[in-house]
């Protein structure tokens, strides 16, 4: 018998998911219009390498100024092996506000990909004595991820999981 106490992950109704390119406004304004549990700002493959900070502050300005109801709402930052995941991480979790609930994180790898986003977030949240934790939603895009997928379910009590039903 183990001793390791290994805490349940939060669960969000999740039965739909709208992602919207953080360089649109006019798919942002347009996602409001619309029924989904989750809206998801896409900062990464919807957004041209040229127009990543003006996304970036389009989508902490959205998140702030808009009325999203009780929807999540998440934001897929872009990957640690880009010059652009540093700052998506540190603005959105300095400026966006209690009203982010998620960051989605990109091609992780390894466990250290997340205690990198999970250290960050919990040194941020402390400094601007954030209410409520910011979760995380991890994508496993590669064979090295596939590879360590365990140790990278297990690296984070941030992580969260999707419920598709009620209750």
């Amino acid at each position: 018998m183990s001793f390791t106490v290994v805490p349940v992950p939060r669960s969000r109704l999740n039965r739909s998911q709208l992602a919207v390119p953080g360089s649109s406004r006019k798919f942002i304004e347009k996602a409001m219009e619309l029924a989904a549990d989750i809206v998801m700002f896409d900062l990464e493959d919807a957004v041209a390498p040229d127009e990543k900070e003006q996304a970036r502050a389009t989508v902490i300005e959205a998140i702030n100024g808009l009325d999203w109801g009780t929807r999540t709402l998440s934001v897929r930052i872009n990957g640690l092996d880009t010059p652009w995941m540093y700052r998506d991480l540190i603005e959105l979790a300095e400026r966006a506000g209690d009203r982010l609930d998620l960051m989605m994180i990109p091609k992780v790898g390894t466990a250290a990909d997340v205690y990198t986003a999970d250290v960050l977030l919990t040194q941020i949240e402390a400094a601007k004595r954030r209410t409520r934790r910011i979760g995380l939603e991890l994508l496993i895009e590669s064979a090295l991820g596939m590879q360590n997928v365990e140790a990278i379910a297990a690296s984070s009590p941030r992580i969260e999981i999707a419920a598709h039903r009620a209750g």
